[in-house]
């Protein structure tokens, strides 16, 4: 195995010990694999959700997609057994006594909507807290329809699915992943366990890529913000909280929920490197610091540079912020750029960045261009 290569885990963990259910969880570590700076498509606060499934009979496919890692209560058990935080399917049967195991093509499914289209690099398949109940292999395939299709329309015949990750075998209470290079764009995936079992939470790492005729038809809109092909390109500190979450949809809900750093002593100052969906004009900022009370940036300033080697320029001087509130100001005159970089002096957080703004004409013509190329 090559260092690129993720750690792959097979087989049984052992039954709950007691004490701490993460203590013989079988994770990468606190740096994660290569692919989890990237945002999670399939993040419900993007509007990502599990659409179908064709059994969960001991746990809701909805949890699936729930933020956070999965929580296990050995006391908890319902009328139908072990309540469990994520997907599970009852046990699958042969065709009879002389045939008691299912077929080698038997398997469980769901479909998930992406919550914002995009390309994925990087799945997770996580076991957590299944660990003599987890399927023996999985598969995941992706394909892109436009609009909102039922669950019918995506199993038709005509639709194409493109593996993202063949069939692996997998292990149990394990963070299981897959780095995935297909450079298409998705907007559904389909998520195969063989034969049956459970599985607690499916993540998919990836690039936005929006519909540009959307995006026209909307004019003004958040040109840094994830669903709409923002991203965080570097931070100077990621202590607390990941400075993705300042782009992320709707208000902030509490204080984890924004970008925070460590406390600075002595001389510097953080900030987060953004590229938007394209080249912008930036009519309209608002910096927000709800639920950072006593830890909120003191000041703040944002600069802009058009093109990976262009020279930065203000879009916004040095200024006073207040805790728990959104501050609005209206740029006089900002040139078109394609970066942004948001510097708070000395340190402290910022829950949501806004940059209301319009695409320039040649911006728009390769965001078409990429989105037609990836959408094949």
């Amino acid at each position: 195995m090559t260092t690129d290569e993720p750690p792959r885990y097979t087989g049984d963990a052992g039954p709950y010990p007691g004490g701490d259910p993460y203590a013989d969880y079988r994770t990468p570590g606190p740096a994660g694999f290569p692919f989890t700076h990237l945002p999670d498509l399939a993040d419900r606060r993007l509007g990502a959700g599990v659409i179908a499934a064709n059994d969960e009979f001991f746990a809701e496919r909805e949890n699936l997609l729930t933020p956070g890692p999965a929580q296990f209560d050995p006391e908890a058990f319902g009328h139908k057994g072990k309540i469990m935080d994520g997907w599970e399917t009852r046990r699958r049967r042969g065709t009879d006594g002389d045939h008691p195991f299912p077929a080698d093509e038997d398997h469980d499914w769901a479909l998930i909507r992406l919550g914002a289209p995009g390309v994925v690099h990087g799945i997770i398949v996580d076991t957590a807290h299944f660990r003599g109940n987890y399927p023996r292999s999985v598969s995941v395939e992706g394909t892109c329809v436009e609009g909102s299709p039922s669950p019918a329309g995506l199993l038709a015949d005509e639709v194409t699915w493109t593996p993202l990750v063949p069939r692996t075998t997998i292990g149990g209470h394990a963070a299981n992943g897959f780095p995935v290079d297909t450079g298409r764009r998705f907007t559904h995936l389909r998520l195969n366990q063989h034969p049956d079992g459970g599985i607690a939470r499916l993540r998919a790492h990836g690039e936005v890529v929006p519909d540009p005729g959307w995006l026209a038809a909307l004019g003004t809109f958040d040109v840094v913000a994830l669903e709409n092909g923002g991203r965080v390109e570097d931070a100077s500190d990621r202590f607390y909280s990941s400075p993705t979450h300042t782009i992320q949809p709707g208000r902030s809900r509490k204080m984890d929920d924004g970008w925070e750093t460590r406390r600075r002593r002595g001389t510097g100052n953080d900030w987060v490197r953004y590229r938007l969906t394209e080249r912008s004009v930036i009519r309209a900022v608002e910096i927000d610091t709800g639920f950072l009370k006593g830890n909120s940036a003191g000041w703040a300033a944002l600069s802009g540079r058009d093109g990976e080697s262009g020279d930065w320029v203000e879009l916004l001087p040095r200024t006073r912020l207040q805790p728990d509130t959104v501050h609005r100001f209206l740029p006089d005159g900002a040139p078109p750029v394609t970066h942004v970089r948001i510097d708070i002096f000395p340190d402290g957080g910022i829950a949501r960045l806004r940059l209301h703004g319009s695409l320039t004409a040649d911006g728009m013509r390769r965001l078409v261009a990429r989105h037609d190329e990836l959408s094949g």
